[in-house]
Protein backbone atom coordinates (compact mmCIF):
# COMPACT_ATOMS: atom_id res chain seq x y z
CA UNK A 1 0.00 0.00 0.00
CA UNK A 2 0.65 3.39 -0.67
CA UNK A 3 2.85 5.14 2.10
CA UNK A 4 0.04 7.63 3.49
CA UNK A 5 -2.71 4.93 3.98
CA UNK A 6 -2.05 4.89 7.51
CA UNK A 7 -2.64 8.04 8.34
CA UNK A 8 -0.08 9.31 10.28
CA UNK A 9 -0.61 13.74 10.63
CA UNK A 10 2.65 15.74 8.95
CA UNK A 11 4.59 17.45 11.67
CA UNK A 12 6.01 20.80 11.11
CA UNK A 13 9.50 22.19 12.28
CA UNK A 14 9.65 23.39 15.48
CA UNK A 15 11.05 26.84 14.06
CA UNK A 16 9.33 27.21 10.88
CA UNK A 17 11.59 28.14 7.86
CA UNK A 18 13.56 30.36 9.50
CA UNK A 19 15.05 28.23 11.55
CA UNK A 20 16.74 26.60 8.23
CA UNK A 21 20.47 26.93 8.84
CA UNK A 22 20.50 29.28 11.83
CA UNK A 23 19.99 29.41 15.38
CA UNK A 24 18.74 31.32 18.33
CA UNK A 25 21.87 33.37 19.02
CA UNK A 26 23.79 33.83 15.92
CA UNK A 27 24.01 36.91 13.34
CA UNK A 28 23.05 39.17 16.08
CA UNK A 29 24.00 42.49 15.72
CA UNK A 30 26.45 44.32 18.92
CA UNK A 31 25.22 47.58 19.67
CA UNK A 32 27.77 49.96 18.97
CA UNK A 33 29.54 51.53 21.44
CA UNK A 34 28.39 54.64 23.37
CA UNK A 35 31.32 55.79 23.13
CA UNK A 36 31.25 56.79 19.44
CA UNK A 37 29.40 59.92 17.37
CA UNK A 38 25.58 60.20 18.05
CA UNK A 39 25.12 60.11 14.46
CA UNK A 40 27.10 56.94 13.37
CA UNK A 41 24.17 54.87 15.95
CA UNK A 42 21.20 56.31 14.13
CA UNK A 43 22.45 55.46 10.91
CA UNK A 44 23.40 52.58 11.75
CA UNK A 45 19.78 51.36 13.11
CA UNK A 46 18.67 52.50 9.61
CA UNK A 47 21.13 50.83 7.05
CA UNK A 48 21.53 47.76 9.02
CA UNK A 49 18.15 45.64 9.08
CA UNK A 50 17.67 43.86 12.53
CA UNK A 51 17.37 40.32 12.43
CA UNK A 52 14.63 37.90 12.66
CA UNK A 53 14.02 36.34 16.11
CA UNK A 54 12.95 33.53 15.64
CA UNK A 55 9.39 32.73 18.05
CA UNK A 56 8.53 29.08 18.85
CA UNK A 57 4.72 29.75 18.08
CA UNK A 58 5.36 31.42 14.92
CA UNK A 59 3.60 34.54 15.95
CA UNK A 60 5.11 37.91 17.47
CA UNK A 61 4.26 38.80 20.77
CA UNK A 62 5.14 36.28 23.30
CA UNK A 63 5.99 37.58 26.08
CA UNK A 64 9.12 35.14 27.00
CA UNK A 65 10.57 35.80 23.16
CA UNK A 66 10.41 39.71 23.85
CA UNK A 67 12.38 39.55 27.29
CA UNK A 68 14.47 37.49 25.62
CA UNK A 69 14.98 39.61 22.85
CA UNK A 70 15.36 42.61 25.23
CA UNK A 71 18.04 40.98 27.39
CA UNK A 72 20.16 40.01 24.29
CA UNK A 73 22.91 42.24 22.35
CA UNK A 74 21.03 42.53 19.24
CA UNK A 75 17.66 42.38 20.31
CA UNK A 76 15.27 45.99 20.64
CA UNK A 77 16.56 48.44 23.47
CA UNK A 78 12.56 48.57 24.81
CA UNK A 79 10.49 46.15 24.82
CA UNK A 80 7.61 47.94 23.18
CA UNK A 81 9.74 48.08 20.17
CA UNK A 82 9.11 45.83 16.98
CA UNK A 83 10.58 44.93 14.27
CA UNK A 84 10.42 46.61 10.71
CA UNK A 85 10.43 44.39 7.91
CA UNK A 86 11.45 46.48 4.49
CA UNK A 87 8.39 46.13 2.01
CA UNK A 88 8.08 46.21 -1.81
CA UNK A 89 8.85 49.31 -2.18
CA UNK A 90 10.98 49.94 0.99
CA UNK A 91 14.61 49.60 0.41
CA UNK A 92 16.59 48.07 3.68
CA UNK A 93 18.99 50.74 3.05
CA UNK A 94 16.49 53.78 3.88
CA UNK A 95 14.15 54.43 6.55
CA UNK A 96 10.27 53.53 6.18
CA UNK A 97 8.34 55.98 5.01
CA UNK A 98 4.41 56.67 6.09
CA UNK A 99 3.86 55.68 1.88
CA UNK A 100 5.26 52.41 2.67
CA UNK A 101 2.29 49.40 2.86
CA UNK A 102 2.87 47.49 6.20
CA UNK A 103 4.24 44.21 5.99
CA UNK A 104 2.06 41.20 7.68
CA UNK A 105 3.49 39.13 10.63
CA UNK A 106 5.05 36.05 9.33
CA UNK A 107 3.47 33.12 9.50
CA UNK A 108 4.78 29.33 10.99
CA UNK A 109 4.25 26.68 8.81
CA UNK A 110 1.60 25.18 10.41
CA UNK A 111 -0.20 28.34 9.91
CA UNK A 112 0.04 28.22 6.33
CA UNK A 113 -1.18 24.65 5.99
CA UNK A 114 -3.79 25.36 7.66
CA UNK A 115 -4.85 28.69 6.60
CA UNK A 116 -4.54 30.90 9.68
CA UNK A 117 -4.78 28.42 12.54
CA UNK A 118 -7.83 26.76 11.36
CA UNK A 119 -7.53 22.60 11.67
CA UNK A 120 -7.09 21.30 8.06
CA UNK A 121 -9.27 18.22 7.73
CA UNK A 122 -6.77 15.49 6.93
CA UNK A 123 -6.53 13.86 3.23
CA UNK A 124 -7.13 10.55 2.49
CA UNK A 125 -3.34 10.39 0.50
CA UNK A 126 -5.11 8.95 -2.76
CA UNK A 127 -7.85 9.16 -4.89
CA UNK A 128 -10.39 7.00 -2.63
CA UNK A 129 -12.97 6.42 -5.79
CA UNK A 130 -9.96 4.99 -8.11
CA UNK A 131 -8.85 3.23 -5.93
CA UNK A 132 -12.80 1.47 -4.90
CA UNK A 133 -13.54 1.22 -8.40
CA UNK A 134 -10.19 -0.34 -9.28
CA UNK A 135 -10.33 -2.64 -5.95
CA UNK A 136 -13.82 -3.77 -6.77
CA UNK A 137 -13.15 -4.91 -10.17
CA UNK A 138 -10.36 -7.18 -9.67
CA UNK A 139 -11.76 -8.25 -7.20
CA UNK A 140 -14.82 -9.60 -9.45
CA UNK A 141 -11.99 -10.69 -12.02
CA UNK A 142 -10.18 -12.41 -9.08
CA UNK A 143 -13.44 -14.54 -7.58
CA UNK A 144 -14.73 -15.27 -11.07
CA UNK A 145 -11.86 -17.20 -12.01
CA UNK A 146 -11.52 -18.56 -8.41
CA UNK A 147 -14.62 -20.47 -8.07
CA UNK A 148 -15.74 -20.42 -11.78
CA UNK A 149 -12.25 -22.23 -13.88
CA UNK A 150 -9.05 -22.84 -11.27
CA UNK A 151 -6.40 -22.74 -14.49
CA UNK A 152 -7.82 -19.05 -15.28
CA UNK A 153 -6.76 -17.67 -12.08
CA UNK A 154 -4.06 -19.20 -12.15
CA UNK A 155 -3.34 -17.43 -15.47
CA UNK A 156 -4.42 -14.23 -13.33
CA UNK A 157 -2.05 -14.86 -11.03
CA UNK A 158 1.00 -15.89 -13.70
CA UNK A 159 -0.30 -11.64 -15.27
CA UNK A 160 -0.08 -10.47 -12.10
CA UNK A 161 3.84 -11.88 -11.57
CA UNK A 162 4.85 -10.58 -15.35
CA UNK A 163 3.60 -7.39 -14.43
CA UNK A 164 5.46 -6.94 -11.18
CA UNK A 165 8.68 -8.60 -12.66
CA UNK A 166 8.76 -5.86 -15.12
CA UNK A 167 7.43 -2.57 -12.89
CA UNK A 168 10.25 -3.70 -10.46
CA UNK A 169 13.06 -3.88 -13.13
CA UNK A 170 12.07 -0.73 -14.48
CA UNK A 171 12.76 0.72 -11.48
CA UNK A 172 16.16 -1.04 -10.41
CA UNK A 173 17.39 0.43 -14.25
CA UNK A 174 16.05 3.65 -14.20
CA UNK A 175 17.22 4.48 -10.46
CA UNK A 176 19.78 2.62 -9.67
CA UNK A 177 21.17 1.88 -13.20
CA UNK A 178 20.75 -1.93 -11.85
CA UNK A 179 19.84 -3.96 -15.40
CA UNK A 180 18.44 -7.44 -14.31
CA UNK A 181 17.33 -9.53 -17.61
CA UNK A 182 13.52 -9.21 -17.77
CA UNK A 183 12.84 -11.85 -20.29
CA UNK A 184 14.62 -15.15 -18.21
CA UNK A 185 12.35 -13.92 -14.75
CA UNK A 186 9.30 -13.32 -16.48
CA UNK A 187 9.17 -16.69 -18.17
CA UNK A 188 10.41 -18.51 -15.14
CA UNK A 189 8.27 -16.46 -12.94
CA UNK A 190 5.19 -18.25 -14.70
CA UNK A 191 7.01 -21.39 -14.75
CA UNK A 192 6.94 -21.26 -10.90
CA UNK A 193 3.25 -20.66 -10.60
CA UNK A 194 2.54 -23.53 -12.59
CA UNK A 195 4.44 -25.44 -11.69
CA UNK A 196 3.54 -24.75 -8.26
CA UNK A 197 -0.01 -25.67 -9.12
CA UNK A 198 0.88 -28.93 -11.35
CA UNK A 199 4.08 -30.46 -9.45
CA UNK A 200 3.31 -28.81 -6.14
CA UNK A 201 6.35 -27.52 -3.43
CA UNK A 202 8.91 -29.91 -5.48
CA UNK A 203 7.43 -28.90 -8.90
CA UNK A 204 8.14 -24.98 -7.39
CA UNK A 205 11.45 -25.56 -6.30
CA UNK A 206 12.71 -26.82 -9.29
CA UNK A 207 11.27 -23.93 -11.03
CA UNK A 208 12.92 -21.59 -9.11
CA UNK A 209 16.13 -23.14 -9.56
CA UNK A 210 16.25 -22.88 -13.59
CA UNK A 211 14.88 -19.10 -12.90
CA UNK A 212 18.34 -18.36 -11.14
CA UNK A 213 20.46 -20.63 -13.65
CA UNK A 214 18.55 -18.59 -16.49
CA UNK A 215 19.54 -15.05 -15.12
CA UNK A 216 22.93 -16.26 -14.66
CA UNK A 217 23.83 -17.54 -18.22
CA UNK A 218 21.29 -14.74 -19.91
CA UNK A 219 23.01 -11.72 -18.50
CA UNK A 220 26.74 -13.53 -19.61
CA UNK A 221 25.60 -12.31 -23.06
CA UNK A 222 26.59 -8.44 -21.41
CA UNK A 223 29.71 -7.12 -20.97
CA UNK A 224 30.77 -8.24 -17.48
CA UNK A 225 30.94 -5.05 -15.54
CA UNK A 226 28.31 -4.60 -12.91
CA UNK A 227 27.42 -8.60 -13.67
CA UNK A 228 27.11 -9.86 -9.76
CA UNK A 229 25.43 -6.83 -9.16
CA UNK A 230 22.69 -7.26 -11.79
CA UNK A 231 22.99 -11.70 -11.45
CA UNK A 232 22.07 -10.92 -7.15
CA UNK A 233 18.97 -8.44 -8.28
CA UNK A 234 17.95 -11.16 -10.76
CA UNK A 235 17.81 -13.82 -7.99
CA UNK A 236 16.36 -11.35 -5.52
CA UNK A 237 13.47 -10.61 -8.03
CA UNK A 238 13.24 -14.15 -8.95
CA UNK A 239 12.51 -14.80 -5.12
CA UNK A 240 10.46 -11.99 -4.04
CA UNK A 241 7.97 -11.94 -6.85
CA UNK A 242 7.04 -15.53 -8.12
CA UNK A 243 8.19 -17.88 -5.81
CA UNK A 244 6.21 -16.33 -3.08
CA UNK A 245 2.84 -16.32 -5.60
CA UNK A 246 4.00 -19.67 -6.44
CA UNK A 247 2.05 -20.08 -2.55
CA UNK A 248 -1.23 -19.03 -3.91
CA UNK A 249 -0.76 -21.70 -6.15
CA UNK A 250 0.23 -24.41 -3.84
CA UNK A 251 -3.39 -23.07 -1.47
CA UNK A 252 -5.73 -23.69 -4.57
CA UNK A 253 -4.11 -27.17 -5.20
CA UNK A 254 -6.18 -28.77 -2.79
CA UNK A 255 -10.03 -30.21 -2.42
CA UNK A 256 -11.38 -26.55 -0.32
CA UNK A 257 -8.31 -24.69 -2.31
CA UNK A 258 -10.68 -21.94 -3.39
CA UNK A 259 -12.18 -20.92 0.05
CA UNK A 260 -8.08 -21.31 0.80
CA UNK A 261 -7.21 -18.30 -0.84
CA UNK A 262 -10.32 -16.68 -0.88
CA UNK A 263 -9.47 -16.32 3.23
CA UNK A 264 -6.22 -15.09 2.27
CA UNK A 265 -7.51 -12.72 0.34
CA UNK A 266 -9.74 -11.68 2.31
CA UNK A 267 -7.58 -11.65 5.41
CA UNK A 268 -4.88 -9.32 4.04
CA UNK A 269 -7.53 -6.74 1.98
CA UNK A 270 -9.27 -6.65 5.47
CA UNK A 271 -5.96 -5.89 7.43
CA UNK A 272 -4.36 -3.45 4.85
CA UNK A 273 -8.40 -1.52 5.59
CA UNK A 274 -8.22 -1.75 9.36
CA UNK A 275 -4.88 -0.41 9.37
CA UNK A 276 -5.98 2.44 6.70
CA UNK A 277 -9.45 3.29 9.07
CA UNK A 278 -8.19 3.49 12.30
CA UNK A 279 -4.74 4.93 11.49
CA UNK A 280 -6.04 7.87 9.03
CA UNK A 281 -8.80 8.15 11.84
CA UNK A 282 -6.87 8.23 15.40
CA UNK A 283 -2.67 7.60 14.00
CA UNK A 284 -0.60 9.92 16.07
CA UNK A 285 2.49 7.90 16.87
CA UNK A 286 4.40 6.81 13.76
CA UNK A 287 5.39 2.82 13.77
CA UNK A 288 8.60 3.23 11.86
CA UNK A 289 9.02 7.27 10.48
CA UNK A 290 12.54 5.92 8.65
CA UNK A 291 11.37 3.72 6.61
CA UNK A 292 7.29 4.83 6.21
CA UNK A 293 6.38 8.30 8.13
CA UNK A 294 2.73 7.65 7.00
CA UNK A 295 2.18 4.41 9.42
CA UNK A 296 0.90 4.30 12.88
CA UNK A 297 0.74 2.03 15.64
CA UNK A 298 -2.85 2.56 15.75
CA UNK A 299 -2.99 1.44 12.15
CA UNK A 300 -1.38 -1.62 13.41
CA UNK A 301 -3.49 -2.31 16.37
CA UNK A 302 -6.32 -1.58 13.79
CA UNK A 303 -4.74 -4.48 11.25
CA UNK A 304 -4.53 -6.35 14.03
CA UNK A 305 -8.34 -6.18 15.23
CA UNK A 306 -9.77 -6.26 11.78
CA UNK A 307 -8.12 -9.32 10.91
CA UNK A 308 -8.17 -11.72 14.08
CA UNK A 309 -11.62 -10.93 13.90
CA UNK A 310 -12.35 -11.67 10.06
CA UNK A 311 -9.96 -14.84 10.17
CA UNK A 312 -12.14 -16.17 13.34
CA UNK A 313 -15.10 -15.97 10.69
CA UNK A 314 -13.56 -17.37 8.11
CA UNK A 315 -12.07 -20.25 9.76
CA UNK A 316 -15.22 -21.16 11.19
CA UNK A 317 -17.91 -20.44 8.21
CA UNK A 318 -15.00 -21.15 5.64
CA UNK A 319 -12.62 -23.92 5.89
CA UNK A 320 -13.31 -27.28 6.30
CA UNK A 321 -12.42 -28.61 9.50
CA UNK A 322 -11.28 -25.00 10.86
CA UNK A 323 -12.43 -23.71 14.32
CA UNK A 324 -12.63 -19.59 15.59
CA UNK A 325 -9.13 -20.00 17.56
CA UNK A 326 -7.24 -20.77 14.95
CA UNK A 327 -8.36 -17.75 12.91
CA UNK A 328 -7.61 -15.12 15.47
CA UNK A 329 -4.18 -16.74 15.59
CA UNK A 330 -4.10 -17.20 11.35
CA UNK A 331 -5.30 -13.50 11.34
CA UNK A 332 -3.04 -11.98 13.75
CA UNK A 333 0.24 -13.66 11.69
CA UNK A 334 -1.58 -11.96 8.49
CA UNK A 335 -1.43 -9.09 10.27
CA UNK A 336 1.66 -8.80 11.19
CA UNK A 337 3.03 -10.57 7.95
CA UNK A 338 1.17 -8.18 5.72
CA UNK A 339 2.85 -4.81 7.81
CA UNK A 340 6.21 -6.38 7.41
CA UNK A 341 5.47 -6.81 3.85
CA UNK A 342 4.43 -3.21 3.00
CA UNK A 343 7.07 -1.47 5.19
CA UNK A 344 9.69 -3.83 2.81
CA UNK A 345 8.80 -2.60 -0.18
CA UNK A 346 8.28 0.82 1.44
CA UNK A 347 12.21 0.06 1.71
CA UNK A 348 12.62 -0.50 -1.45
CA UNK A 349 10.66 2.86 -2.88
CA UNK A 350 12.67 4.70 0.05
CA UNK A 351 16.41 3.59 -1.75
CA UNK A 352 15.06 3.81 -5.04
CA UNK A 353 13.66 7.35 -4.25
CA UNK A 354 10.19 6.55 -5.82
CA UNK A 355 6.95 6.66 -3.92
CA UNK A 356 4.88 4.43 -6.35
CA UNK A 357 5.98 1.39 -8.35
CA UNK A 358 3.84 1.96 -11.23
CA UNK A 359 0.99 4.34 -12.41
CA UNK A 360 -1.04 1.13 -13.76
CA UNK A 361 -4.13 0.81 -10.87
CA UNK A 362 -5.17 4.46 -10.75
CA UNK A 363 -5.98 5.36 -7.21
CA UNK A 364 -3.22 2.71 -6.27
CA UNK A 365 -0.14 3.32 -7.73
CA UNK A 366 1.36 -0.08 -9.85
CA UNK A 367 0.93 -4.15 -9.58
CA UNK A 368 3.26 -4.31 -6.91
CA UNK A 369 1.75 -1.47 -5.06
CA UNK A 370 -1.15 -3.79 -4.55
CA UNK A 371 1.23 -7.72 -3.83
CA UNK A 372 3.51 -5.82 -1.25
CA UNK A 373 1.31 -7.53 1.58
CA UNK A 374 0.00 -10.08 -0.44
CA UNK A 375 3.15 -11.65 -1.39
CA UNK A 376 5.02 -12.46 1.86
CA UNK A 377 1.32 -13.23 3.37
CA UNK A 378 0.88 -15.94 1.25
CA UNK A 379 3.66 -18.34 2.75
CA UNK A 380 2.28 -17.97 6.09
CA UNK A 381 -1.40 -18.35 5.00
CA UNK A 382 -0.14 -22.02 3.99
CA UNK A 383 1.90 -23.04 6.27
CA UNK A 384 -0.73 -22.30 8.78
CA UNK A 385 -3.72 -23.95 6.88
CA UNK A 386 -1.63 -27.00 6.47
CA UNK A 387 -0.93 -27.12 10.08
CA UNK A 388 -4.69 -26.54 11.23
CA UNK A 389 -6.23 -28.70 8.80
CA UNK A 390 -3.71 -30.72 6.99
CA UNK A 391 -2.56 -30.12 3.42
CA UNK A 392 -5.79 -30.89 1.86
Amino acid sequence: MNDSSWGAPPRAGLWGPADQGTSPGYGWEVPPSSAGPAHEVGEAAHTRPMPTVPHAGGEPGDAADRDRGAAGLGGPLFRDEREQRPGPRQSAGRPPTPSDPVPEPARSDSARSTGGGQSKKKSAGRNLRAAIGVGVGLGVIIVASLFIYKPVFIGVIAVAVVVGLWELTSRLAERKDIRVPLAPLAVGGVGMVVAGYVRGAQGAWVAVALTALAVLVWRMTEPPDNYLRDVTAGVFAAFYVPFLATFVALMLDTEDGAWRVLTFLLLTVVSDTGAYAVGWRFGKHPLAPRISPGKTREGLMGAVAFAMVAGALCMQFLIDGGAWWQGLLLGLAVAVSATLGDLGESMIKRDLGIKDMGKLLPGHGGIMDRLDSLLPTAPVVWLLMVIFVGGG
